[in-house]
């Protein structure tokens, strides 16, 4: 496919975070990209899987509160706006694109820890060329798997944050993506006698938590 979604920076300026808003997605050409490349690959796969593309109306700026779905070539264009309740995915996500899977052979793309889902969103904004500070702004999802890994995440989070405070010794999680290391940062920001950093490089980075008197 050679449509590219770059977002370049000025050179000698340092790179803009995922999460800044400065950071500019063309989200309806983003989502058309999706949906070709979905709609080429999926058939190819001769599973039963079907996908809806959503456009969350809170992401844009000054977007009005409503909700609107649009049918498109058998899947979905939606828009929504709604505030995060507390605890909620959106609390700790919000993307800019949400693709979510179903259909009959749903359970395959959840195998072995929700690989070959991981695995089409990474080959898609490969496939999109799409800049990786824009990268975290999409979320692949199927059967609230997002919803419920986030809700392991807090848990450990908060287990591990009292054993540090019991034990008074670091607790070091195993290597994680950027994105869910991000979610146990929040979960622990406001959390007393703890506080997180990542170390390592690559793959290999991970999250800690340390006593927050700990130096």
């Amino acid at each position: 496919m050679s449509t590219s979604f770059r977002s370049h920076g000025k050179a000698g300026h340092p790179a803009k975070r995922a999460n800044d808003p400065a950071v500019k997605m063309d989200r309806e050409a983003v989502a058309a990209g999706l949906r070709r490349y979905l709609d080429a690959i999926l058939p190819g796969t001769h599973f039963d899987l079907r996908f809806d593309i959503e456009l969350p109306l809170a992401a844009a700026v000054g977007a009005p509160k409503a909700d609107a779905a649009t049918g498109v070539d058998g899947n979905t264009l939606k828009g929504r706006s709604a505030a995060p309740a507390e605890g909620s995915i959106d609390e700790f996500e919000t993307p800019d694109i949400i693709v979510t899977f179903d259909g009959a052979d749903r359970e395959f793309l959840l195998e072995r820890g929700a690989e070959v889902l991981k695995a089409l969103e990474h080959l898609a904004v490969r496939s999109l060329r799409l800049d990786p500070q824009l990268h975290d702004r999409l979320r692949f999802d199927c059967a609230n798997y997002r919803a419920d890994r986030i809700a392991e995440l807090k848990l450990s989070a908060q287990v591990a944050a009292q054993r540090v405070r019991e034990t008074h010794a670091p607790f070091r999680f195993n290597p994680m993506s950027a994105r869910e290391r991000r979610i146990i940062h929040l979960v622990l920001r406001d959390q007393p006698g703890v506080r997180t950093c990542s170390e390592g490089v690559g793959e290999e980075r991970h999250l800690v938590i340390y006593e927050a008197e700990s130096k």
